[in-house]
């Protein structure tokens, strides 16, 4: 996609604007999304979602020219809306088909298949591309979603939300009861409401995911054009993401107090290599420190939504994981404007930029430490299927929570 953006018009801000179209509209979405993941079967909605994910990425074979660009977007925008829905129902599954031994295991599991499949899809989009052509790649690409639903539609588990009463009329008829819920809920919670803005801080990645194309595309080239150098920069960050949460785990162990301590130093982990690229001689450096700075990155994503997936009810996790998903996207949206604008209106250079972002990542590594030194200690809720406690087991963690 951005090889296309690239090669129809030159532009670093029509890129940059993909990846606002790709993080903005589940801002918008999100807080619908979280209602109706909180209210209906999720492994129905993930397979819809990956249906119409599906027929929408067939669109892009229509894409062949500068003045179609626009359709492009309109593809993106609702495709990502799609995936709104699905990414909050598979976080909010989790926790129901784990132990709470088994949480984080699944969850370093699901980082690292995420990983694989996004350094061998980049890896391989960018040689398809390169030498069977980008229609290629996107028909591969929603052929993978129509993979995905069918595999869904193999599983068996209990994938609908825990039953909670709600008031009759008009504003619980369309959900907006329901969000006031969350909302209240978030708000009353300052643990996870100081967990959900992780992934928040992490949404500066989304001038780096830019960079990473720029990089490969006026950096380092290779060939006549730029998908080749941008499928190695993005393959880099998939190994990355994939050794992080499994590396992390078995030094730092799965006790909320290590995984909450490890947060801080993952921020200045990020910041230190996307310094460091800025100096990068090659693309195999840059490609080592991508790979580095994303190790630190999946230890964010990871630690942060298994922290979550322990404090927060079965019954709130859809709303919790959907205004999340809404914060990073904002953050990231912002992040990629402003990236492109520098790259293009301000003149400042790829390398420039790298440094500049490296640098902004340490802010919310401080920021983490002192909430760190002000956290204070309780026992998270059983992260198991919600089924197998009793009511009375249900009323004494919500008031211990509350």
């Amino acid at each position: 996609m951005y090889a296309l953006l690239l090669d129809l018009t030159g532009s670093a801000t029509a890129v940059a604007w993909m990846m606002i179209v790709q993080f903005l509209p589940v801002a918008i979405v999100g807080p619908v999304a979280g209602v109706v993941v909180d209210r209906v079967n999720r492994r129905r909605v993930m397979i819809a979602a990956d249906l119409v994910r599906g027929v929408l990425i067939l669109g892009l074979l229509l894409v062949r020219r500068s003045d179609q660009v626009w359709f492009a977007y309109v593809v993106m925008a609702l495709t990502v809306s799609a995936s709104a829905f699905f990414e909050p129902a598979r976080t909010a599954t989790i926790p129901n088909i784990t132990s709470d031994e088994e949480l984080l295991p699944a969850n370093a599991l699901s980082a690292a298949t995420w990983s694989a499949m996004l350094a061998a899809g980049a890896s391989i989009g960018g040689l398809v591309t390169a030498v069977a052509g980008r229609n290629i790649a996107f028909a591969i690409n929603a052929a993978s979603f129509f993979i995905s639903a069918y595999f869904l539609g193999l599983t068996r588990y209990d994938a609908t939300p825990a039953i909670a009463e709600r008031p009759e009329g008009l504003l619980a008829l369309t959900g907006m009861s329901d969000l006031v819920e969350g909302l209240r809920y978030i708000r009353r919670e300052p643990h996870v409401a100081a967990l959900m803005c992780v992934k928040a801080g992490w949404g500066l990645a989304g001038g780096v995911l830019l960079l990473l194309t720029i990089f490969g595309q006026r950096v380092f080239p290779i060939g006549s054009g730029a998908a080749a150098g941008i499928g190695i920069l993005y393959g880099a960050r998939g190994i990355g993401a994939g050794l992080g949460p499994i590396t992390l785990r078995w030094i730092v162990g799965q006790q909320p107090r290590m995984l909450r301590r490890t947060i801080g130093p993952a921020f200045f982990m990020v910041g230190v290599f996307y310094i460091a690229l800025a100096w990068a001689p090659t693309l195999w450096v840059a490609a080592l420190c991508v790979l580095c700075a994303h190790f630190g990155g999946s230890i964010l994503w990871v630690f942060s939504t298994v922290l979550l997936q322990m404090e927060v009810p079965d019954r709130f996790r859809g709303r919790v994981f959907a205004t999340e998903l809404a914060l990073v996207t904002l953050m990231s949206s912002a992040s990629s404007y402003w990236t492109g604008r520098q790259l293009d209106r301000a003149g400042w250079s790829p390398r420039t930029l790298s440094f500049a972002l490296g640098l902004m990542f340490c802010v919310p590594g401080v920021l983490w430490l002192i909430i760190q030194s002000r956290w204070q200690e309780r026992p998270p809720e059983p992260a198991g299927p919600p089924a197998a406690r009793t009511t009375g087991e249900e009323e004494v963690i919500e008031s211990r929570i509350g």
